[in-house]
């Protein structure tokens, strides 16, 4: 009897193959929105990125395209409420009648003090971060099955976070890096685990269709989002990192690419934890192991 595997092409060029995808990157001008892009791009794929402001885009559009060898369009979109994502699921249909994969990465973040903390930092934030994945999933659905098939289904990759992981801000200074000393992320850390939790139902719902679903958690990586935190608490941003660095472009990209892949056919409803172990080993150094790790 032959080895199951005698039959199969093992090789990277075929596990790890990206020119045949079709891909939408929500929140995909800047930070790590942009890193997918260009990770996809890089490989070959056609993107399409989306976000709200139209010169960022063409900014971040003309750059991967001058990357290549894949290709870049933009969609300008506003994801605050339904028809904000009804909007962007026409536009995306005027540009491609197939995707491989959706990566769900539009979110924010508002910080304000425990005892004023405003209900439009609720409503605002579990809109972008929460349902504005569902709507954007659910209305590209046929896009997404198109031509998904066991062997190669087509992928839901939504952006979640460690806060949605763990009660301690893993991008905090003192009392938070995401917002400004005194102020917390109250709604951010509960939107992002119903963002994981979301996930995993849609992973249910969505493989009997040939789509997968899964959920990236990043810790600290540079954006816009984590800016305060890491311009005003660098060196407690990197205390917290066991490997002395917060996370890069490649740590997200090569992640976003393995579950996009070949090789990840068959990985669905998982909340991928990737933050350096930060947050698994509970790691503090002091400032002399800091100073060090950064020579």
């Amino acid at each position: 009897m032959a080895h199951a595997s005698s039959a199969a092409d093992l090789t990277v060029s075929n596990l790890f193959s990206f020119k045949n995808h079709v891909v939408l990157v929500t929140g995909g001008a800047t930070g790590l929105g942009e890193m997918a892009a260009q990770a996809f791009i890089q490989n070959g794929a056609r993107v399409i990125i989306a976000s709200r402001k139209k010169p960022e885009l063409e900014k971040t559009a003309a750059r991967l395209n001058s990357l290549g060898p894949g290709r870049c369009d933009y969609v300008v979109a506003d994801l605050k409420d339904k028809a904000g994502c009804l909007a962007l699921c026409a536009d995306v249909r005027k540009l491609t009648d197939r995707l491989t994969v959706l990566l769900n990465n539009s979110g924010a973040t508002w910080g304000a003090p425990y005892d004023d903390f405003p209900e439009s930092g609720w409503d605002k934030i579990y809109a972008l971060n929460v349902k504005a994945m569902f709507y954007t999933t659910a209305h590209l659905h046929d896009l997404l099955t198109k031509d998904a098939t066991a062997k190669n289904p087509s992928r839901v990759i939504n952006i979640a976070s460690m806060a949605g992981v763990s009660t301690v801000d893993v991008t905090a200074g003192p009392e938070g890096g995401l917002s400004a000393p005194g102020h917390g992320t109250f709604s951010y850390g509960p939107s992002k685990a119903a963002c994981i939790h979301l996930s995993k139902m849609q992973a249910s719902k969505l493989m009997p269709q040939h789509v997968t679903v899964n959920a990236v958690c990043p810790g600290v990586f540079p954006s816009r989002m984590t800016a305060f935190g890491m311009d005003k608490f660098s060196d407690t941003l990197s205390s917290g990192q066991p490997s002395g660095r917060v996370g890069k472009p490649e740590d997200f990209a090569g992640l976003v690419l393995f579950i996009s892949s070949k090789g990840a056919a068959h990985v669905t409803g998982n909340a991928f934890e990737i933050d350096g172990g930060s947050t698994l080993s509970g790691w503090r150094a002091d400032a002399k192991q800091v100073a060090k790790a950064k020579i």
